[in-house]
């Protein structure tokens, strides 16, 4: 030993820092027994210097990782803001071409005062159906007893149910002369005088009611999980404190569940505002028009075609629908204030009411049921008549489908088209879903992906078709006439539907699980596909599950984008609707509702028996 022996202090914070620090280790030493006093100032100003290096290090480092989070979700959010933003863009484009004449000749015409009355009208009443209506379900779904909780699902099932299969079958019910409910009452004493009638479906109130019960099926939706969330405690509390049942029920339940009835009513309103297959079908019989089948008037029977027409007219129900989308989330705000249960001292409500059953047996058989039927007798049967003949009933009318080229083709069509697009859709919702709820760093992009994902939600299907018939009918993708267009209009369609589901399953499962796998050394990759997708299961199957089944019977947005070359099962029903083949339209709705309900049961197969649950 040439000299005095050597000690070095470390302190821990500082050997943590060198630790991860990416430059030179530089030591700070001193002679034993040396006093503090004596320490030299070089070695202390070293190791600041390394401190000061090393957060500098760390931070550039933090500022670089978080540039590549920004052009990834750049990278991922411009593609969904030109499908979503360009189809409305072209929209507008159009509308004010020619110093926006369209709006001052369409708007001015004699008929649109009336038009404009008929779309509020059918907004508003089937809103007011269908919140009452799926309310009284929902309220009703929660006093099942034990053994017949599965009859919650039952309210859920005319969405499955293809709107133009159950319009279409109210059409062979309650048609003046042939339809089967109206001869079935005119055989009573108070009707036995009438020709035809009592109910004539192609006029505006019986356009509201069907309307309003099929919505009722989506507000039963949002609000089943609502009412089930109530803690019986705070409805005990109301009882002892004086109130009745209708007391409990206004001043108790509903400010409770408000943000279910807000998200419910502004769906079925937006829903309500947009309907365009009841109109069409029925509303032509007895002239009974709406901003909506005006779109596709303007379209399809004007020569020549006036695009600039329906842009002008679509633009109130975009400006409407944006709206309301708005206003929903102003109204909603803090959702924390709703929380109706605390955690372990949580306690269903547990009353049961025969009622219940009955309540939901009878909306089933009005929704479901009753044009279910009658779909299955027109289309065994050689031709619609007032008389139902068993004797007389075959599969001659499938026979002749399946020998038709164009519809075996459409049926193909709209099935892999609807499952590409459901394949497209659900990383896409995961990406989006994982951004909206993880990226806290990403605020404005955030807040643009959540507008983006949203919009589809508030715009109609008529108003999204026509943006894609002028977007993608022109450079710099011209898309018309291929099955392309519709896979691109499916999957835009199809954003608020995927992102909310994957919303609803991440939000569940917290940030345990990912922090976990995370700090076991996981990647961010590795993490999804290992930890998150399988815990999600139920909620990619859901999606799954509402995708296909809204795909596989869309009409609004395919009949404006097909083409001769291209068509789908709604369509070709339609073509065939047009031309007066009834039998044979009956048989193409039983075709689409039996596909809409393979596809339910494979998505419950693959997501398993809590797919309707996260529905």
């Amino acid at each position: 030993m040439t000299g005095p022996a050597r000690c070095v202090v470390v302190s821990p914070s500082w050997w943590a820092s060198v630790q991860t620090s990416p430059g030179p280790t530089v030591w700070r030493t001193r002679d034993p027994g040396s006093s503090p006093s004596s320490r030299s100032s070089r070695p202390r100003t070293d190791a600041v210097a390394t401190l000061t290096v090393s957060a500098g290090s760390r931070t550039r480092v933090a500022l670089r990782r978080l540039g590549r989070q920004r052009l990834l979700a750049l990278l991922f959010v411009i593609p969904l803001a030109f499908l979503v933003l360009m189809p409305i863009y072209r929209l507008q484009t159009e509308a004010l071409s020619n110093g926006a004449q369209a709006y001052s000749t369409e708007f001015g015409r004699e008929r649109m005062p009336g038009t404009i009355l008929a779309t509020i009208g059918l907004a508003v009443g089937s809103l007011a159906i269908a919140m009452a209506a799926g309310t009284l379900l929902a309220w009703s779904a929660t006093l099942l007893p034990a053994r017949l909780r599965w009859m919650r699902v039952l309210p859920i099932l005319p969405i499955v149910l293809p709107f133009v299969a159950g319009v279409l079958g109210w059409t062979f019910l309650l048609s003046p002369r042939p339809g089967y409910l109206n001869a079935l009452l005119r055989r009573l004493p108070w009707w036995d005088h009438l020709v035809a009638g009592p109910i004539d479906v192609y006029t505006l109130p019986w356009i509201v009611i069907i309307t309003g019960l099929t919505l009722t099926a989506f507000v039963y939706l949002f609000l089943s999980a609502g009412f089930q969330n109530i803690n019986s405690e705070l409805i005990e509390a109301a009882h002892v404190s004086g109130s009745g049942a209708l007391g409990v029920f206004f001043r108790v339940i509903l400010p409770m569940i408000r943000p279910s009835l807000l998200y419910g009513g502004a769906v079925a309103l937006l829903i309500g505002l947009g309907q365009f297959t009841a109109p069409l079908l029925l509303g032509r019989q007895s002239d009974v028009n709406v901003l909506t089948t005006e779109i596709y008037y303007a379209l399809y029977n004007r020569t020549p075609q006036d695009p600039a027409a329906a842009a002008a007219i679509a633009s109130p129900l975009l400006i409407v629908g944006v709206a309301v989308v708005l206003g929903q989330k102003y109204l909603l705000g803090n959702t924390s204030r709703f929380v109706t249960h605390g955690g372990r001292g949580f306690r269903p409500i547990q009353r049961k009411s025969k009622f219940a059953v009955g309540l939901i047996l009878t909306y089933l058989l009005l929704s479901t049921v009753l044009p279910l039927v009658a779909l299955a007798v027109v289309s065994l049967s050689p031709f619609w008549s007032r008389r139902i003949a068993p004797g007389a009933f075959s599969l001659d009318n499938f026979r002749e489908l399946f020998a038709t080229p164009v519809l075996v083709d459409a049926v193909w069509t709209s099935i892999w088209i609807s499952f590409l697009a459901v394949a497209i859709c659900l990383p896409i919702g995961f990406i989006a879903s994982s951004l909206l709820l993880r990226a806290k760093q990403l605020k404005v992009t955030r807040a643009v992906l959540d507008l983006i994902i949203t919009l589809p939600l508030g715009v109609p299907a008529v108003v999204f078709g026509v943006g894609f018939l002028l977007t993608y009918t022109r450079d710099p993708f011209f898309l018309y006439g291929t099955k392309w267009v519709l896979l691109v209009a499916y999957v835009t369609i199809m954003l608020p539907f995927t992102t909310r589901m994957h919303m609803s399953g991440m939000t569940a499962l917290g940030d345990a699980y990912v922090e976990a796998s995370r700090v076991a050394g996981a990647g961010v990759v590795t993490t999804n596909l290992r930890i998150v997708l399988p815990l999600l299961r139920s909620s990619v199957g859901g999606a799954a599950a509402l995708m296909f089944v809204l795909l596989t019977h869309e009409f609004t947005a395919s009949l404006l984008i097909r083409s001769a070359q291209t068509q789908v099962m709604g369509t070709v029903l339609y073509d065939t609707y047009a031309n007066g083949n009834y039998p044979l339209v009956a048989a193409v709705a039983m075709i689409m509702t039996a596909v809409t309900f393979a596809g339910v049961v494979v998505a419950l197969s693959i997501g398993g028996s809590k797919v309707f649950e996260d529905l």
